[in-house]
């Protein structure tokens, strides 16, 4: 036991610039105040979606609501930045994507590490790829495919939702996985304007988000070859795993995580990770996320997510460096 009295222990926190909180109190008083839910994409997207779907269920886990606040520009990078840069008292959270394993490899004049600044609090869910091609082009199956772009290297396209994405980043594992295939790679400003082009033959392969392509593939309009999960769509269970078609150790998701500035407290961030993981495990979510095609991950701890988002980096960065891909 400390032979300081409390009055003085605070007295000497307060004079070395440290919270005067005792363990526990911190968290006791949090939040005091509405939470906000940095979202660094456009509203509407998929990732916006799901972000306010777990705001609102969280609303029921926490005396305060949480309000989801999209900061957009340079990619996730001014979003990201402003959680860095909030307060570290546990109300100003980011949500956040396979994007964030890349940042260190894609910009390298950060103004924030986003390790360092950042603790991980809790992995949300994983998004399988979708493998689409034109209906009329000739490949029906995934090796078929394979053969045709090796066969003739650089005379077909691929379409994603912008460079450094997780559509381009899946699709250049995929190249590289499969052979070191030569593609040519049509950037477009999000995934929305990839599908006409997917549709009049300009472009010839969409290795797109799930939630994105499935309407595509039911309909006939665009053809599914594989999807990256470990298990079919519901949705589309006609369409085989990469590894039933073929490749068996092609890994390629995006994925949603909520992080919190460094230095929030501990016992904070441990109370938000269990209210994510209590509505994870909720039906209504569950349900909803189904029609996003987000695989809720229910369970993890921060240590979990964490251990999640430095494989990620040692994953994607190289794939980054490997290809070349920048920023525009």
């Amino acid at each position: 036991m400390s032979k300081f009295p409390r009055r003085d222990l605070l007295r000497l926190s307060a004079a070395a610039g440290l919270p005067a909180a005792w363990p526990g109190q911190a968290a006791a008083a949090w939040p005091d105040q509405p939470i906000r839910l940095i979202c660094p994409f456009a509203a509407g997207g998929p990732t916006d979606v799901a972000a306010r779907l777990v705001a609102e269920a969280l609303g029921s886990q926490l005396p305060q609501r949480v309000v989801v606040e999209n900061r957009t520009g340079s990619g996730v990078v001014v979003g990201t930045e402003a959680v860095a840069r909030a307060p570290r008292d546990g109300h100003t959270l980011l949500y956040n994507t396979i994007a964030h394993a890349v940042l260190r490899a894609l910009f390298h004049n950060l103004s924030f590490d986003p390790v360092a600044d950042f603790r991980p609090v809790a992995l949300v869910g994983t998004v399988p790829m979708l493998l689409m091609v034109n209906r009329d082009f000739p490949a029906r199956t995934l090796p078929e495919l394979v053969a045709l772009f090796r066969d003739k290297p650089g005379q077909f396209n691929y379409g994603s939702s912008g460079n450094g994405g997780a559509v381009h980043l899946a699709t250049e594992l995929f190249l590289r996985q499969a052979g070191q295939l030569r593609v040519n790679h049509i950037p477009y400003r999000g995934s929305a304007p990839a599908m006409p082009d997917l549709l009049n033959g300009n472009l010839t392969m969409f290795l797109n988000v799930a939630s994105d392509g499935i309407e595509s593939v039911r309909s006939g309009a665009t053809r599914g070859l594989a999807v990256s999960g470990d298990r079919r769509l519901p949705q589309l269970p006609d369409v085989p795993t990469f590894a039933e078609a073929g490749m068996p150790g092609y890994e390629a998701y995006t994925w949603h995580m909520v992080l919190a500035p460094a230095g929030t407290p501990a016992a904070v961030v441990t109370r938000l990770n269990e209210a994510i993981n209590a509505v994870l495990r909720s039906d209504a979510l569950q349900q909803r996320f189904a029609e996003l095609s987000v695989q809720p991950r229910p369970g993890g701890t921060p240590e979990d997510a964490a251990a999640w988002l430095k494989a990620e980096m040692e994953k994607w960065e190289p794939v980054v460096r490997a290809a070349g891909i920048v920023v525009n």
